[in-house]
C-alpha cells in the first residue's frame, strides 16, 4: 500500500494559505503592500475585533480590471513577475501572487475595483476559495476590500489568535512602517469605529516620522549619503540622547522601499549608541537603505520580512561610521525638562513640587526620601521594608551566599562616609576594607521595595501636579495605556487621556524622580495590563537618584541605610550590582606593595 499520496487542493491551498497568514497582521501587511503597489496615495484601513471579524482596506490606486478580477484569487497569480531573471532584481513589495489567494482560502472576501478605464466598478465575493458572485458595482478609481471571518474554516487556527489588544500590537507593528516608508501617502486606520491613526501627506520622511511616532523633531538627527564604490545610498534618521526606548520598539531598517529585518544591521547600529547610553537603553532609528536588486534576495521567507544582503559586512561598517558621526556631529545635549509638563509656567513648576522646597535636602537629587523637614541623616527610622516569602529569599536557602552577603552588610553598617565620586559613586571606609555605592542602582533597589510594599497595602505616597505633566506616546504605547490605567492608578500615577496622541500625568510616586520616563518604561511592551506589582515597580523604579547628582555627607549615610533595610540590597531591581567591595590587600598589590 502506498505511503505517500498528494494531497487534495482543499488541503494544500488552506497549507499555502497558513505559510502566509498567521492572524490579521498578515492580512493587514498583503492589502497594505499591493495597494503601495498600486500607487495609492490614500489608504484608509478598517477594523473589528483587531480584525478577527472585520478588515476593510480602501484605496486610491490604479485599480483591478474585471478581466483581472478573477484572476488575482489564483494561485500565483501576479503582475510583477514574468521570468527566473525578474526574482533577483524585485522593485514591488508584493511579487508571489499568494496574498489574495491565500486569504480567500480562509476568510469571507468582497473586493471591488475600478481603474480609469472602465465605466463602472466591479465586484467579486469570494468565500473559503470559492467564487460566490461576480458584478458590476458604482465606485471611484482604486479598490476596496473586506477581509471577515478569518480562519472560520480553520478553527484551530483562529483558537491561537491573542487578544484583541495583543493583536492590534501587532497590526501596528506592520501597518506603522508603511507610514514611514510612504509619507506621502495619506493613512487613517481606525478600530470599532475610534480612530487610532490620522497622519495626512508630509513632503519629508522626518516629519512624518515624527507625527506617525509622535517624537519632538528637534531631537532627531538626518542624514543622506551616497556610496558610489558600493553601490550604496543612505538615508539615516537617529533620534538624538533625548528619545530612549526601555525596548528595540522603534528601530527600523528599509531596504529598497521593503521594511525588512537584519540582525547584523541593527546590532551595528545600537553599539554605536553604546557610546551614549547605559546598558539596558536603547536607541530610536529608522534607516533606508538602497542597493543594486540583484545584490538581495527577498525570497527566502513567506512573509518576506528577511532579505539577503551581499557584501553585509562592508554595508555594516559604512552604516556604523555613518551613525557614529551623525551622533557625535549634529547630536544635541540632554534636555532636562524638571516640571510639571511642558506647557506649565515656571510658577507652575514649582508650585506643583508641593513642599519639597521645605525639606533640608533638595528633593530633585534625593526623590521623596525625607518623610519630615526636621528629619536628619541621623534621627530618621528607615520605613517598613516589602515582606518576601521566606522560602525566596537567597539569604534563607543558600547559606554561602548569607554568610557573604551578612558580612558586607556588617561592614556597611558601621563603615565611615569619605566622600562622592563624579557624582556618581560613594565611597565609605570599613577598616580595611573599601565599599564603593553605585548611587543610582542603590536607589532604584530602596525605591522598587518601597513602591512593591505601598502597592501591596493600597497606600502609595503620591505627588499631585497643579498642571498636569503631558507626555506624547506612540500608537502601540498609547493602545498599552487603554488597557492600563488600573495597573498606574495602583502604581501612583493618575493619567488621562490629553488627545489623540498624548496623556496627561496627575500624580505620580513620591519615590520617583522622573515620572515621564516611569510611565513610558510601564507601558513599553504592550502588556502592562497583566503585569504584577514586582513587573510594575521594576519598570518604574528606573528613575530614582540619577548618576551625576550631588549628595550630601547626611544624604549618603541615609541612602546607605536605607539599602541596608533592603531584602536584596546588593543588585538593583535589574541585576546590577549596588555595592563593591575593594579590599586593601587588593590595593596594595596594585601599588607593587607585598
Amino acid at each position: 500500500m502506498n505511503r505517500v499520496r498528494v494531497l487534495p487542493p482543499e488541503i494544500i491551498s488552506k497549507i499555502a494559505a497558513g505559510e502566509v497568514i498567521e492572524r490579521p497582521a498578515s492580512v493587514v501587511k498583503e492589502l497594505l503592500e499591493n495597494s503601495l503597489d498600486a500607487g495609492t496615495n490614500s489608504i484608509e484601513l478598517h477594523l473589528q475585533q483587531a480584525g478577527k471579524t472585520l478588515i476593510r482596506l480602501k484605496d486610491s490606486g490604479s485599480g483591478i480590471t474585471q478581466d483581472d478580477l478573477t484572476q488575482v484569487f489564483h494561485r500565483h497569480s501576479t503582475s510583477k513577475i514574468t521570468s527566473i531573471d525578474d526574482l533577483f532584481k524585485i522593485r514591488s513589495l508584493g511579487f508571489r501572487g499568494e496574498a489574495l489567494y491565500s486569504i480567500a482560502a480562509i476568510a469571507d472576501i468582497i473586493l471591488r475595483s475600478r481603474t480609469a478605464g472602465q465605466d463602472s466598478g466591479w465586484e467579486i465575493h469570494m468565500r473559503g476559495g470559492e467564487k460566490l458572485g461576480l458584478k458590476p458595482v458604482p465606485l471611484t478609481q482604486g479598490a476596496e476590500i473586506e477581509v471577515k471571518e478569518l480562519f472560520f474554516n480553520t478553527p484551530a487556527r483562529r483558537k491561537f489568535l491573542r487578544s484583541n489588544i495583543a493583536e492590534m500590537n501587532q497590526i501596528l507593528n506592520v501597518f506603522i512602517p508603511y507610514t514611514l516608508l510612504y509619507p506621502r501617502v495619506r493613512f487613517l486606520l481606525t478600530h470599532q469605529d475610534k480612530t487610532q491613526i490620522d497622519l495626512l501627506p508630509e513632503e519629508d520622511h522626518v516629519s512624518r516620522v515624527s507625527a506617525s511616532l509622535n517624537l519632538n523633531s528637534g531631537h532627531l538627527l538626518s542624514a543622506k549619503e551616497e556610496f558610489p564604490d558600493d553601490n550604496l545610498s543612505v538615508h539615516m534618521i537617529l533620534g538624538d540622547i533625548n528619545v530612549v526606548r526601555s525596548r528595540r520598539d522603534m528601530q527600523f531598517v528599509f531596504v529598497n522601499g521593503r521594511p525588512v529585518q537584519s540582525k547584523a544591521i541593527s546590532f551595528h547600529v545600537n553599539n554605536v549608541y553604546r557610546l551614549i547610553f547605559p546598558q539596558g537603553n536603547y536607541p530610536f532609528f529608522v534607516l533606508f537603505i538602497n542597493i543594486p536588486p540583484e545584490n538581495i534576495d527577498a525570497n527566502i521567507h513567506p512573509t518576506k520580512r528577511e532579505i539577503k544582503i551581499k557584501d553585509k559586512q562592508n554595508i555594516c561598517s559604512l552604516l556604523r561610521r555613518m551613525a557614529e558621526h551623525l551622533l557625535m556631529s549634529k547630536g544635541g545635549p540632554k534636555v532636562i525638562d524638571g516640571g510639571a509638563g511642558p506647557f506649565a509656567s515656571g510658577l507652575d513648576r514649582a508650585l506643583s513640587r508641593d513642599h519639597q522646597n521645605d525639606l533640608p535636602f533638595e528633593r530633585a537629587a534625593f526623590a521623596g526620601q525625607w518623610t519630615a523637614s526636621s528629619a536628619t541623616g541621623e534621627n530618621l527610622k528607615p520605613t517598613e521594608q516589602y515582606a518576601f516569602p521566606q522560602g525566596e529569599d537567597p539569604l534563607f536557602t543558600r547559606s554561602l551566599t548569607g554568610e557573604k552577603r551578612t558580612s558586607l552588610k556588617e561592614k556597611l553598617q558601621v563603615a565611615r562616609y569619605i566622600g562622592q565620586f563624579m557624582n556618581k559613586y560613594l565611597f565609605f571606609e570599613s577598616e580595611k576594607t573599601l565599599l564603593i555605592i553605585d548611587q543610582h542602582a542603590a536607589q532604584e533597589r530602596i525605591a522598587f521595595e518601597q513602591l512593591i510594599l505601598q502597592m501591596e497595602k493600597g497606600q502609595v505616597e503620591i505627588q499631585h501636579l497643579l498642571s498636569p505633566y503631558l507626555i506624547k506616546l506612540s500608537p502601540q504605547d498609547l493602545l498599552s495605556w487603554e488597557s492600563s490605567q488600573d495597573k498606574l492608578e495602583q502604581a501612583g500615577f493618575a493619567t488621562t487621556l490629553f488627545d489623540e496622541e498624548a496623556v496627561a500625568i496627575h500624580t505620580y510616586p513620591v519615590l520617583l524622580k522622573d515620572p515621564e520616563r516611569a510611565v513610558r518604561d510601564i507601558l513599553a511592551g504592550g502588556d502592562a495590563a497583566r503585569c504584577d506589582h514586582e513587573s510594575i515597580a521594576r519598570r518604574a523604579c528606573r528613575s530614582s537618584v540619577m548618576a551625576g547628582d550631588p549628595m550630601q555627607k547626611d544624604q549618603a549615610a541615609f541612602q546607605r541605610e536605607k539599602l541596608i533595610t533592603c531584602r536584596d540590597p546588593f543588585t538593583c531591581p535589574h541585576g546590577r550590582p549596588t555595592v563593591i567591595e575593594m579590599t586593601l590587600d587588593h590595593l596594595d598589590k596594585q601599588f607593587l606593595r607585598t
